[in-house]
């Protein structure tokens, strides 16, 4: 069963309680829609053994945090630990990593461009408007060679670390589940295979670089409020997600070569 959900649907929820130390009733389990289809059969595999899952689709990438932090879900499916440490600060939660799920690959896309030397002087480049995918996008940049980054921000860069820029390039931040449809209008953009698969805008494996599978630290993580890691329905459903067949399938169809078990870390 899958729920759309939106941001003020889990700010209404403020007063929503935890289902508590019995953990009784379906496990809600919330997610985004690039997640979800591995997530739909997990839940229909789980049924099979007799345990009911709740899925929520949520259309950002803030509501499945405030949906965990106020018990109206028990898990959440979208985020890695860096974005996870970021929204804990920004947010107020104390909201933890239960187990992996995937790591999916994160490109360099252009649909007016193949191959970076045809970018133009000044041209315009799309990045992920939240920090921690900012960054992401800025160090695929620095890979390119477009630009240059002050040494050791890593994973905290920003566009106030580029100290090269040959081209003179325009950054431009834009919501990172939105940058697939950048791409007709910049000369460049971040990309997430998963988003631009479910967009069709372009091929998801006709990036013009890949940041590979060379940082754990971008695996998805199961997130789940601190003391639920007892969760019977948890343990279950996360068993099932990583070692069905079934879910397993669904992964290789749905990404193809673009994404590796996280838990193979």
């Amino acid at each position: 069963m899958r729920i759309k959900y939106t941001l003020l649907a889990a700010l209404l929820g403020l007063t929503a309680t935890a289902w508590g130390a019995t953990y009784s009733g379906p496990l809600k389990v919330g997610t985004t829609a690039a997640l979800a289809p591995p997530l739909e059969t997990a839940v229909a595999e789980a049924r099979k053994q007799g345990l009911e899952v709740k899925l929520i689709e949520f259309t950002d990438w803030t509501a499945p945090n405030v949906s965990v932090a106020n018990g109206d879900i028990d898990v959440n499916l979208f985020q890695h630990k860096p974005f996870l440490a970021n929204a804990n600060k920004a947010g107020g939660f104390n909201l933890v990593p239960y187990a992996p799920a995937i790591i999916n690959n994160v490109g360099l896309y252009s649909k007016k461009h193949t191959a970076f030397d045809q970018i133009p002087q000044g041209g315009t480049v799309a990045v992920a408007n939240d920090p921690v995918n900012e960054a992401r996008g800025l160090l695929l940049l620095q890979k390119a060679g477009l630009i240059t980054l002050k040494p050791g921000v890593g994973l905290n860069a920003t566009p106030g670390d580029i100290t090269a820029n040959p081209k003179q390039l325009k950054i431009i931040e834009v919501e990172a589940v939105q940058l697939s449809r950048s791409l007709d209008e910049v000369d460049l953009a971040q990309g997430y295979p998963h988003y631009l698969q479910l967009s069709g805008t372009i091929d998801p494996n006709s990036a013009l670089l890949f940041d590979g599978l060379e940082h754990p630290e971008y695996v998805i993580q199961f997130v789940i409020k601190p003391g639920h890691e007892d969760d019977p329905r948890l343990k279950k459903f996360v068993d099932i997600y990583q070692h069905s067949p079934a879910v397993r399938a669904t992964m290789d169809s749905f990404y193809g070569k673009l994404y590796q078990p996280g838990w193979s870390q």
